[in-house]
Formats: C-alpha cells, sequence, structure tokens
C-alpha cells in the first residue's frame, strides 16, 4: 500500500491567500537579520568603491574636464574600481591570471589560512555576545595563549600528536583563565566586563612583553629582540595541502570549534541558560539559573575559543616564535566578525571567511593596482558601522521592519 503523499507548504494564517503567503515568507526573509548584514556588507563595498575612484590619479585627472568629457570620467572610475575588486578576488579566491591549477587555487588557500583564528576568536566574542557580555579582551586572551602554546612548543620534545596536542590545549587553558577571570569578577563584584577586558589587554601585553624581554622567561638566548625561540616541528600544525600552500590544521580546528559552539547553544542545558541570561538576566535568575555562574562559564568557554586563535597564530608554522604582535588584529578582528555573524556559529562562520578574504586579498590589490590596503580596513569599519544602525540599512534599501 503507498503512503499518500504530503505537500508542505508554509502556514496559512486564517484568511490568507495563497499569493500573500509567498508574500510573506518573501518579506520575513527580507526583514531578516541575514539579509540587513548582506545589504551592510553590500553597502559598505558600495562607499568603498567611491573611496578608490577618488585615490584613483587617472579618475582625478579626468575629473577635471567631466562635464566636457564624462566619458572619461566614467571609463577611469569603472576601470579603477573593478580592478581593484578584480585584484582582491584574484588574491583572495581563484587567481586566473597563474599559469596552472594548482598556482591559481592559493589565494583560496591563504583566504582560509587568515580565516581560522578569526573564526576561531570570532565564537568567543560571539558567545559573549549571546549572554549579554561584551568580550572585548581578546587581544590579552590571544596573547596569554600564544605565550602559553609557544613555551610548550619550543620548551619540550615529545611525539608530534602529543606535543602539538599539548601545546592546544596550553593555549586554550590560558586564555579561558584571562577570560573567566572577567567573568568571575563581574559575577563576584558586578564590575563592568567591558572595563575589565580592556585592562587586561593592557595586563596582558605587558606581561608577555616582559615574558619576552627576560631570557630566564620567554626571550630567545643570546638575542637583544623581545622574541622566543622558534617552535619544534613536533608542535607546529601540520600543513593540509603540501609544502606549496600554507594552510594548515588550525582551519580545521576551527570547523570543529564552530560545530561545538553550534551543539552548546542549540543542544545542550548550558546553552538554554547562556540565551535565557542573555534574555533576560532578572528572568533566568527568577527561574532559578545561578546568573553569575553562567557569566564565568560563558568567559572561560569565550577565553579557550579565543586562545585556540592564539595558539593557532603561534604553532602555524615552525619558523616564528612568541611576539607582542602575534595577535595580528585578530582580537579586535573577531568583534567584527560575531556581529557581522549575528553572534551565530554558522553566521560566524561566513563573516570569517569573509574577512579572511579581505586579509587575503588587500595586499594583492595593493601590489597590482597600488591601492593602499588602508581601504580593505575602511570596508571592514563600514560594515561594523552599518550592521550597528539597522535601521539606517533598512531606510536605505527600504527593507521592511521586522514584525513584532
Amino acid at each position: 500500500m503507498s503512503t499518500p503523499t504530503v505537500d508542505k507548504k508554509p502556514p496559512v494564517k486564517p484568511g490568507e491567500r495563497d499569493g500573500d503567503r509567498w508574500n510573506r515568507i518573501l518579506r520575513d526573509i527580507v526583514a531578516g537579520n541575514a539579509a540587513v548584514a548582506f545589504f551592510s556588507v553590500l553597502l559598505a563595498v558600495i562607499v568603498g568603491s567611491l573611496l578608490i575612484m577618488f585615490t584613483d590619479e587617472q579618475v582625478r585627472d579626468t575629473f577635471g574636464y567631466i562635464t566636457a568629457r564624462p566619458s572619461d570620467f566614467l571609463t577611469a572610475s569603472w576601470d579603477a574600481i573593478s580592478g581593484a575588486y578584480g585584484a582582491l578576488f584574484r588574491g583572495s579566491v581563484y587567481n586566473n591570471q597563474a599559469d596552472d591549477f594548482a598556482t591559481a587555487i592559493r589565494p583560496l588557500t591563504e583566504t582560509l589560512k587568515f580565516a581560522g583564528p578569526l573564526i576561531a576568536a570570532g565564537l568567543g566574542v560571539g558567545l559573549a555576545f549571546r549572554a549579554s557580555m561584551f568580550n572585548i579582551g581578546g587581544r590579552g586572551q590571544m596573547l596569554l595563549a600564544g605565550a602559553a602554546s609557544g613555551w610548550v612548543g619550543y620548551q619540550f620534545e615529545w611525539p608530534w600528536p602529543i606535543h602539538l596536542a599539548v601545546a592546544i590545549i596550553a593555549g586554550m587553558v590560558a586564555g579561558a583563565l584571562w577570560g573567566g577571570l572577567a567573568g568571575f569578577l563581574k559575577a563576584r563584584t558586578g564590575a563592568h566586563e567591558v572595563i575589565v577586558t580592556i585592562m587586561l589587554n593592557y595586563v596582558g601585553f605587558y606581561l608577555v612583553f616582559f615574558a619576552l624581554a627576560t631570557q630566564s622567561l620567554l626571550q630567545a638566548p643570546n638575542s637583544a629582540n623581545p622574541k622566543s625561540l622558534p617552535m619544534k616541528e613536533s608542535a607546529t600544525l601540520p600543513k593540509l595541502l603540501g609544502d606549496r600552500y600554507n594552510l594548515h590544521l588550525g582551519f580545521l580546528l576551527a570547523l570543529v570549534a564552530v560545530a561545538v559552539v553550534w551543539w552548546i547553544l542549540n543542544r545542550s542545558s548550558l546553552g538554554f541558560r547562556i540565551r535565557a541570561v542573555g534574555e533576560n538576566p532578572a528572568a533566568a535568575r527568577t527561574a532559578g539559573i545561578d546568573v553569575g555562574r553562567t557569566y564565568t562559564i560563558v568567559m572561560l568557554i569565550a577565553g579557550a575559543l579565543v586562545g585556540l586563535a592564539g595558539a593557532n597564530q603561534v604553532l602555524g608554522t615552525v619558523t616564528s616564535g612568541i611576539t607582542t604582535d602575534l595577535d595580528a588584529g585578530i582580537g579586535f578582528d573577531a568583534i567584527t566578525v560575531a556581529l557581522l555573524g549575528r553572534s551565530r556559529p554558522v553566521g560566524i562562520l561566513f563573516a570569517g571567511l569573509l574577512f579572511g578574504a579581505f586579509k587575503a586579498g588587500g595586499f594583492a590589490m595593493q601590489a597590482s593596482q597600488n591601492i593602499p590596503v588602508d581601504i580593505v580596513l575602511v570596508i571592514q569599519s563600514l560594515i561594523v558601522l552599518f550592521i550597528a544602525a539597522p535601521p539606517l540599512v533598512r531606510a536605505i534599501f527600504r527593507l521592511p521592519a521586522r514584525e513584532a
């Protein structure tokens, strides 16, 4: 006996016609957070295009006689914009000017390499956001984590799997303790985590700087520079595609972190408590949830995720050691990644890939088109600006407001 098929259609409201139902679905999609994030990126790219135009010398020259020959201005503007974003694409996704396929896909591997620590750190910031906490201490957490991972990485002689695993765990523990300190202070004393984490950035930086300037601690022997010994090969993240590419295991670890955070938030009782505290701490406390304990746990996990990013930075290559600039601005870029990803693990994954592409392609854009790499930083900043002002984006693109 055959099983009757069921026509799965969207739920129908009373008195609603079929056409109205699909219009409502389309409206819900356009009014959603994902649409706002997409149009925020689009608007930032448009404004970035204007900056590219007016930083190009040929465009400025043609602007002097735009009323006489407007076609020259339009052609020069198009060449500047298309050349810049074309170079950005070739430097981050696929280089169609390469001689062979292996060389052509190298930019994509660079994007994934840059995206790994951005995703991990973005998860740490985004998880704190879900509990209505602002983890601004990514830099300090990464520095302490990188120092711990690096110390284990060059100090001991262990077999590869054990040495690498212990080095990564050491970094995550250091990041967790540094982040958990902010959560503990908020839970016990009510100290605002924004102020605490910002101050801990400075404390972490100067602690690592002091250790790197002291030979009995982290500084390499017979060296005057604030830098440690390079990592042992047994503690280095292995490359995934051979020595020709720089992509290493750190990217896969970031993907695992995305899955773990998604499970915590959506399939565990801890995730329910995190979301409840984030929505309304007073109501969560009334329901029997230990809000202070949740704050501490959230910041411990968030610090561990940022610590994974720090370990990724230090253990990603055998030739470099610990330095005070190992965070490479990722601690603050993670805030942007978390905002663009709406603090959702999958959203943070795609936001991290986008910003990894910006990092990988920005240098190619500067080298081939002589465009300042700071333009990419401006675009990133504009994305944050527009994401922080959804009513502005909705007004510009005439997006409907979300129904209550």
